[in-house]
């Protein structure tokens, strides 16, 4: 006999172990007992929900303890149900000893089941790993206490199939995703509560814990997937060919995912860049938001965040403005007219850029007369700022508009250029009269 049909002739056993009693009298009244109890269940449950406010009730409780307790809340009308099935299963039981498959227990244990999982699995937080483990584990629940666990079982071990010296069964398939979904899941929490007590580290730079964050995070889930398919008998080594694969795909296509990977790698170790420095990169300047595996978030100053390749850094000239210190220097040229004092002229500018908030007042601002222009008398302004990330053209506009008011207040002009046009010989001018 082959497994199919091994598994056929099995299945048709506990199904008709199943609905051998259906024909006894006791089956509408025991379903007419479990639909009275969903009744009870379902009144009582929005009674609750409407009286007791269990989030104002659990506010100052621990984490873990108002999860609990909030799961129970979410499942008040299956523990109603539960009970209103105990209490009418004893009242059936005292009066009468029915014959058939006893509906009331096996909804009862369902019931408890769905519960007892939906509780332990609140623990979860991502909706999707609750969803498939809470799923999972009742679906199996439910095949035990329904007798069906062995023979699906040996259903989904006979279908199956051979890769090389691998072979693979629907089973084997099904425990392989359950269990790699629930190993990431710890996987990705561990790595979380690392990474949060890395950031919490004052004796670490910012592009460290960001390095190690994702060294442990990468090495977590390599952990988490190798222990998962050791776990369910698959052999590496015929995983070879697999490998051999992904190899000739490097070296082919992927050469630019690995060099951004590798770029990403140095960037944090050698501290060139690091997440909240000031940098310009080509025509794109503003501060680092994140650094990925990647790429490099930067937000520029009208709010657009330019995800920039990691290996652009490496191969790139990228100035830092805030490498190591903030302090900046910026430069303001300007021109006069010839008739004006030069040691005024220093002075205004200087007094009117102290005058602007932003502008440092140690080191002070400087004034340079730097040449003899053909129309105007050209200076130099220079002064530094130590927050670049709030922008550098608005810092200019203001010392500028500064300038502008001190110049104009005291007389002083700003020339522009004249051109005159002089003519070597006459030149005749004809009018048309027409």
């Amino acid at each position: 006999m082959s497994e199919l049909d091994e598994f056929s002739a099995t299945l048709g056993r506990a199904i008709a172990s199943l609905t051998g009693p259906l024909a006894t009298i006791w089956l509408p009244i025991e379903a007419g007992l479990i639909v009275l109890a969903l009744l009870i269940a379902w009144g009582a449950a929005a009674l609750a929900r409407k009286h007791i406010d269990v989030v104002s009730l659990t506010m100052g409780w621990p984490p873990f303890a108002r999860r609990i307790a909030r799961a129970l809340a979410d499942n008040v009308g299956p523990l109603i149900f539960i009970l209103a099935l105990l209490v009418l299963r004893a009242a059936l039981q005292e009066f009468a000893a029915p014959a058939g498959i006893d509906l009331l227990r096996i909804a009862m244990n369902l019931a408890t089941a769905w519960v007892v999982i939906a509780v332990l699995s609140s623990v979860i937080r991502n909706p999707l790993a609750y969803r498939v483990v809470a799923g999972s584990a009742w679906t199996i629940a439910a095949l035990s206490i329904l007798g069906l666990l062995e023979p699906v079982d040996k259903a989904l071990d006979s279908a199956a199939i051979v890769i090389g010296g691998l072979r693979i069964t629907a089973l084997v398939a099904l425990e392989t995703a359950v269990l790699l979904l629930v190993a990431l899941w710890i996987a990705v929490a561990l790595a979380n509560f690392f990474d949060s007590r890395l950031q919490a580290a004052r004796d670490l730079t910012p592009s460290i814990k960001v390095l190690l964050g994702k060294l442990i995070r990468v090495a977590l889930i390599t952990f988490a997937v190798l222990v998962v398919l050791s776990s369910v008998g698959i052999d590496f080594s015929a995983l070879a060919l697999f490998s051999g694969a992904v190899g000739v795909g490097l070296g082919f296509g992927l050469q630019k995912i690995v060099s951004n990977l590798v770029s990403g790698i140095i960037l944090l170790a050698d501290k060139s860049i690091k997440p909240g420095d000031v940098i310009s990169l080509g025509e794109t300047f503003g501060w680092v938001d994140t650094m990925g595996a990647r790429y490099t978030a930067v937000v520029a100053r009208d709010g657009r965040e330019y995800l920039i390749p990691n290996e652009d850094f490496v191969t790139q000239r990228v100035i830092n403005w805030s490498y190591s210190n903030d302090r900046v220097r910026l430069d303001v040229p300007f021109g006069v007219n010839y008739a004006s004092d030069l040691h005024q002229v220093r002075r205004l500018a200087t007094e009117a850029t102290m005058g602007v908030a932003r502008v440092l007042r140690s080191p002070e601002p400087v004034c340079h007369l730097t040449a003899f222009g053909p129309s105007a008398l050209e200076f130099l302004l220079r002064f530094w700022i130590c927050d670049p990330s709030e922008g550098v053209t608005n810092v200019r506009s203001e010392v500028m508009l500064a300038l502008w008011e001190s110049f104009k207040r005291e007389g002083i002009e700003i020339p522009y250029p004249v051109r005159d046009l002089r003519f070597v010989k006459p030149v005749p001018v004809v009018i048309d009269r027409d």
